[in-house]
């Protein structure tokens, strides 16, 4: 069937990726002026579930058909979106969350911005596009992950404010785990991901999303880490230090959550915080369930809470608190993870001013504790007791006689 009565407009993220110099990844597309039964008879695969969305014969990019929506009930989910001929591209992009990604280019190159998207783009602002913004919480995360992306943007005012109204309003107590976990992972993984838990915050949105998080902020740290710098803008600063290692996402997760027992630290306490990481440890747990975190990220974020204390002070531990620290991290079957609880470590270090270099030292202590417990021949043991039930004694036993030598060699170098 002949395609001259509709027309395909290239929309939203690659537009506004292309003027801002960036490699432009994935192409969505709008079709005004279609039905599904053209689409349908030019050799689209049809695959969207809540509104018409359609796979190219050839390219296998997305074309969805132009459409508005209206809001029917509470949450992201909370939508009835019409499609047909007649809908123009102007309705479908006003729809759209913010002005810069709600501008398209047609065949030839010409770009159609009704909303001010470019201005936005020049003046490096979020701005909303319409009051619709608030009809979507979902979009609040997103503005938050683009603030990771492009942490040079600021939020505008009004749209600031609109955000507010959203949170008082109840909307983003409406947000699936899957949707919220699936945002922050995204975030976390850009250069800056400090500046999207900093962009919820402002808005009210991290108290509820991440109340344990939030409960960081206002908590002094200890007297010897940098006076200016609360719990909450340490554990962003840590976060940030994993993200310019360019750490995988368990260690940038495990970096955000490693100090949450600090925000239930009797405030009689303060600046002191004894006893945090078994404080955290629940908190993590929760925070991972509620989020439905995958099990490897929840798994180091634990460890990370639990353990950083003692990665710190390797040096003021014996061979058997340092043997009982790797037991208890499975380091034999799980040395990449432990290697993950190192990073944090580092980056935790990292995340206050003046203690830069610390893991510099601790990292190789700990790596050569790892090869010295690693090295021990456990089935020799095993094999030598006649008495089986002494095995795990006398394995722990050996295995802290060799972390003893490499203490030794330690203090010799």
């Amino acid at each position: 069937m002949s395609q001259s009565h509709w027309q395909s407009y290239i929309v939203g993220g690659a537009v506004r990726d292309r003027l801002l110099g960036q490699t432009v990844q994935d192409r969505d597309w709008v079709v005004v002026g279609a039905s599904v039964e053209d689409m349908l008879a030019a050799g689209f695969t049809p695959v969207g579930k809540d509104f018409p969305v359609f796979l190219h014969p050839r390219t296998h990019e997305e074309y969805a058909l132009a459409r508005t929506e209206r809001k029917t009930a509470p949450g992201y989910k909370g939508f009835v979106f019409h499609t047909d001929s007649a809908v123009s591209l102007e309705d479908d992009l006003i729809r759209r969350d913010l002005t810069i990604n709600a501008m398209a280019e047609d065949a030839d190159g010409n770009l159609i911005d009704p909303y001010g998207g470019q201005r936005d783009l020049a003046a490096r602002v979020f701005r909303h596009v319409s009051p619709a913004f608030a009809e979507d919480p979902v979009r609040i995360l997103r503005l938050a992950r683009f603030s990771a992306r492009f942490p040079e943007f600021s939020v505008a005012p009004e749209t600031l404010e609109l955000m507010r109204g959203m949170v008082s309003a109840g909307e983003v107590d409406h947000l699936v785990a899957e949707r919220v976990w699936q945002e922050i992972s995204r975030g976390l993984m850009y250069a800056k991901p400090a500046r999207m838990f900093e962009v919820l915050r402002e808005c009210g949105a991290l108290a509820r999303i991440l109340p344990e998080l939030n409960a960081l902020f206002g908590v002094p740290q200890p007297v010897e880490y940098h006076p200016e710098v609360d719990t909450g803008v340490h554990v962003l600063l840590a976060v940030d230090q994993a993200a310019a290692g360019e750490q995988p996402l368990a260690v940038r997760w495990a970096a955000l959550m490693h100090d949450l027992g600090k925000g239930i630290t009797p405030s009689a306490e303060w600046p002191h915080h004894h006893g945090h990481e078994s404080l955290g440890i629940p908190l993590v747990d929760a925070v991972c369930e509620r989020l439905r975190v995958p099990v490897d990220c929840r798994d180091l974020a634990v460890m990370a809470a639990r353990e950083h204390g003692n990665i710190h002070h390797i040096g003021r531990m014996d061979a058997q608190a340092i043997t009982t620290v790797l037991e208890r991290c499975d380091v034999l079957r799980r040395p990449a993870r432990f290697e993950g609880l190192l990073a944090v470590a580092d980056c935790d270090s990292r995340g206050r001013t003046g203690l830069a270099t610390r893991e510099d030292e601790v990292t190789p202590q700990w790596q050569r504790a790892v090869e010295a417990f690693c090295a021990v021949d456990a089935a020799a043991i095993a094999s030598a007791q006649s008495d089986k039930r002494q095995i795990p004694a006398r394995l722990h036993d050996a295995r802290v006689a060799a972390v003893q030598v490499a203490l030794a060699q330690r203090s010799a170098g």
